[in-house]
């Protein structure tokens, strides 16, 4: 009766007041061929809770995890080092049951620390404004192609191939019924997008340019030379970051005039996490700032003069009538936005140049000894940041099955979304990555 909340009686009240003789007669609608007539074969006896519990426990073991395995597997999600004071703060209860500020007066702290977080990307990305968080960076990325609509009213969008192919996904869904042409810019064969390609292509309908970087193969891309292209057809110029850490050392998107910096910002002190909650990112220029989509939260004073934090210009549906409406993002990632602003704090900006040399450095390491192992071959030449492409003599799924039965998460099959990549595994380093772990995936590599 533990988890059951009702008595036979209550029940039996239940289906008399209602009109129905059994709990069966709930169900009569579903035509019987659709039944089931036989108990379910493969479904265990009842346990009890600690018979549960010990069966979970048992099942979980068999999952391989970031504890028990080295990885060398990212793709947009990375195994950075998260300082144990960034779970103990937002495990404070005022932050870890925090619902939507909709009330300032009793919501000031989480509001402030919203307020921090806006800041703290404003520093990382360059940019002016930035609103109080996004689902994650591929719906970002969706969201600023939507606004670059809103912005210029034109009807054609370049993405680079280079982008996250998941992300690329995303906007596809986001613009199938909106009448926006998505145009997919090749890559070169250094890795970067093909400038030839989009300076004859690039035209006055074309509403905004989208690029990654570094892009899903680790390679930093030529951010000025897109710009001039982009903003001499008036278009917008709309940079994606998937990779937040490299912002330590790579010249900031709004440096390079991006007018939307968009990006994922897991690697901000929040864990892999078997794929979420992950936390989007979403900065603009000012002067674009009725057109961003979710809200953001402003400073004030109060009528004694004393600071105060609000929302302000939250032009979403809940607030403003549909139409008039800028996204219909009902929820911000406050909490693991809030992991991402005491991660920044914590790590400060030397601190984080720091971190990102190491990840440089320890990928640049692992990228020399690996091309020089026969039938291996580093596929692009152009700078990388803490991922690079590496062709294989082999399947790298044949790679990777025998490297799982050494303890270690080999390197993502690149052919899965990318066929003309066949034999190419993307490798991720970062600063978790010790010598040891990568002479180690060079030994075992050695063997193909």
């Amino acid at each position: 009766m533990r988890y059951i909340p009702d008595t036979e009686k209550e029940q039996k009240e239940m289906l008399d007041s209602i009109g129905v003789k059994s709990v069966e007669g709930l169900f009569s609608s579903i035509p019987d061929s659709l039944r089931l007539k036989n108990p379910l074969s493969n479904i265990p006896h009842a346990m009890s809770e600690p018979e549960i519990l010990r069966h979970m426990k048992g099942m979980s073991k068999k999952n391989a995890d970031l504890d028990s395995h080295i990885s060398f597997l990212s793709a947009g999600a990375y195994n950075h080092f998260i300082p144990s004071v960034v779970h103990h703060i937002i495990s404070r209860s005022e932050f870890y049951t925090a619902y939507t500020p909709y009330q300032p007066e009793i919501s000031q702290g989480t509001l402030q620390a919203i307020y921090e977080f806006q800041t703290l990307i404003c520093q990382l990305t360059g940019m002016e404004v930035v609103n109080a968080s996004m689902y994650d960076g591929a719906s970002a990325l969706a969201e600023a192609v939507l606004m670059a609509h809103r912005i210029n009213d034109r009807k054609e969008v370049f993405l680079s191939k280079g982008i996250h192919p998941e992300y690329r996904q995303v906007v596809h869904t986001y613009c199938r019924y909106l009448g926006i042409t998505l145009k997919e810019i090749p890559f070169s064969e250094k890795g970067i997008i093909d400038l030839e390609w989009l300076s004859k292509n690039i035209s006055e309908n074309t509403s905004g340019v989208a690029i990654q970087n570094p892009n899903f193969f680790g390679c930093v891309e030529d951010m000025a030379d897109i710009e001039k292209l982009t903003h001499a057809n008036d278009s917008i110029f709309i940079a994606c970051v998937s990779e937040p850490v490299s912002l330590g050392i790579l010249k900031s998107p709004g440096d390079f005039g991006a007018d939307i910096v968009v990006g994922e910002g897991q690697g901000l002190g929040n864990p892999v996490s078997y794929g979420g909650p992950y936390l989007g990112l979403f900065a603009t220029r000012e002067k674009y700032i009725r057109s961003m989509p979710g809200r953001l939260v402003g400073r004030t004073v109060d009528a004694n003069g004393k600071t105060g934090y609000v929302l302000t210009l939250s032009t979403r549906e809940q607030h403003i009538r549909r139409e008039k409406a800028t996204s219909n993002i009902c929820s911000n990632q406050a909490l693991c936005a809030l992991s991402a602003t005491v991660y920044m704090a914590l790590m400060g900006k030397e601190g984080f140049k720091k971190l990102s040399v190491l990840n440089l450095q320890k990928a640049n390491y692992a990228k020399e000894i690996l091309a020089g192992l026969k039938g291996y071959k580093i596929k692009f030449n152009s700078p990388v940041f803490n991922e690079f492409v590496i062709e294989t003599p082999v399947s790298p799924d044949e790679i990777n099955k025998n490297l799982m039965k050494e303890g270690i998460m080999g390197g993502l099959n690149l052919e899965k979304f990318y066929p003309e990549l066949k034999n190419c595994m993307l490798i991720c380093i970062t600063e978790n990555h010790r010598k040891e772990d990568i002479d180690r995936l060079w030994k075992l590599l050695k063997q193909y």
